[in-house]
């Protein structure tokens, strides 16, 4: 269907009128962005991009990129935060509500279903084997992200450095994620500031789409909206709201239960992880899998992968992998509980802890933000965060590789540096065949995800068959 697009004198109320932006056709956009939400937040960006841009001109390419920019810069899934930013834009407090709640809804639903049958069927021979081959397709997976972030980011020689010593920083050294981030955030911030090249280049995160739709033409227009004008009271407000409705449960499991319980544990650590963990879900995991596996021991290196291919294979952000985290640690810690009880309490928990914050931070920041579209050295340091993360996503798949396909890790220390070395005898050849065809898969014939995973997960039964694990 062709929208028909009023001119610049055209009033709000014509204009908006005239895109079909009422809030019914709102909730059915979202609704069906979220049931389309697969592939992680570079999809589900896109995904986005194509329905409320290039097809419905509710928003226009240039508001588009700068609330993604701003995204970038929070902690946690900037997709879901994207939805919330472009809801509130449209529909104000229930716009940004309804979208983001939409945008988890399917993941959580899912998830936890899935969770369900990993813990009642996880030991089950086809089980194991169909997880076996979704962790070489992950890998595989996780290996694309890196060279897809990795060809927008490092346009120039400077951008390739810091991309690399923030995976020496990481991988080696152990420097705690959140200060990569903040100091790639204050290099690229000096470096737009003096206006050198190699920052002003890589500013900006690309085209999104092949049509490009000036904001003038849409919706919204190019203004900005009334409800985004003097808004400090109501920002304050809605921050309020939000930080009480976090943060009374964290504090009511911590009274009651005390500190060494496991649900006070999911509470304090993914309330953490909510304020720490900038750059994005592939970013975030690799914290995440660090501390659920070698801190808390909720899940062994394998089964964190196994969650991974959950969300990569259901609608929603890849984050929502945490909430199986959640499910998992309380289900083998349930105290007086029934173990599903306490798993799916955990689960849910766990989804609330992580997700409200994103809402706080948009309505929080979201007015002030609008008034900052062309700020050129807020761009170059969400450019330089953005080379800091393809470093931090190429040490997740460094280390879901040595976990995957390797027994036997043995730690090395020297001068500092931690380094996990494999056993190569160790090697699994099983995982290295399946990890080769994955990614022969994904890098030389271009295969989508869905048909990626089926088919290494077919692969894996296959494989439990014929080794008689089935």
């Amino acid at each position: 269907m062709t929208v028909s697009v009023p001119n610049k004198a055209t009033t709000t109320p014509d204009r908006r009128a005239a895109h079909g932006i009422s809030f019914g056709e709102a909730v059915k956009v979202w609704a069906r962005i979220a049931a389309l939400s697969f592939g992680g937040p570079a999809g589900q960006i896109a995904v986005m991009h194509r329905i409320l841009v290039e097809e419905k001109r509710w928003i226009g390419e240039t508001r588009f990129l700068h609330a993604l920019n701003y995204c970038m810069l929070l902690p946690g899934p900037e997709a879901q935060q994207l939805a919330i930013y472009i809801g509130w834009l449209l529909h104000r407090t229930k716009g940004g509500l309804v979208a983001g709640i939409l945008f988890v809804l399917p993941g959580l639903v899912a998830i936890m279903a899935l969770s369900w049958i990993y813990a009642i069927f996880g030991n089950v021979g086809v089980v194991q084997a169909l997880f076996f081959g979704l962790k070489a397709a992950v890998l595989a997976i996780v290996l694309e992200a890196v060279a897809r972030i990795g060809k927008r980011a490092l346009r120039n020689k400077v951008m390739v450095a810091l991309a690399a010593a923030a995976f020496v920083a990481i991988f080696v050294f152990r420097v705690p994620f959140p200060l990569i981030v903040l100091s790639a955030a204050l290099i690229g911030y000096v470096g737009g500031r003096a206006g050198w090249a190699a920052f002003a280049a890589a500013n900006g995160h690309g085209k999104m789409g092949k049509n490009q739709v000036a904001d003038a033409d849409t919706a919204l227009g190019d203004d900005i909206p009334a409800h985004a004008r003097n808004a400090t009271a109501w920002s304050l407000r809605m921050a309020a709201i939000l930080l009480v409705l976090w943060l009374t449960p964290v504090a009511a499991l911590l009274l009651l239960k005390g500190p060494g319980n496991v649900f006070a544990e999911i509470a304090m650590f993914f309330s953490k992880m909510a304020v720490v963990t900038f750059g994005g879900a592939y970013a975030v995991l690799a914290y995440v899998a660090q501390q659920a596996v070698g801190t808390y021991g909720w899940l062994k290196p394998g089964e964190m992968l196994d969650g991974l291919g959950m969300a990569e294979t259901t609608p929603g952000p890849l984050i929502m992998v945490t909430q199986f985290v959640g499910f998992m640690g309380a289900f083998r810690s349930p105290g007086a509980m029934p173990p599903l009880l306490a798993g799916t309490l955990g689960g849910l928990l766990t989804t609330w802890v992580t997700f409200t914050p994103c809402f706080l931070w948009i309505f929080l920041g979201a007015p002030y933000i609008e008034t900052l579209r062309s700020n050129k050295a807020l761009s170059a340091a969400l450019a330089t965060i953005t080379a800091a993360v393809v470093g931090v996503i190429l040490n997740l798949a460094v280390w879901f590789a040595l976990h995957v396909l390797f027994g036997e890790l043995r730690e090395i220390h020297l001068a500092g540096a931690t380094l996990d070395i494999p056993v190569l005898t160790s090697v699994n050849p099983a995982a290295l065949g399946l990890s080769i065809i994955a990614l022969l898969a994904v890098f030389r014939f271009k295969l989508g995800m869905l048909w990626v995973l089926g088919g290494c997960s077919l692969l894996g039964v296959i494989h439990g068959l014929a080794s008689g694990a089935i």
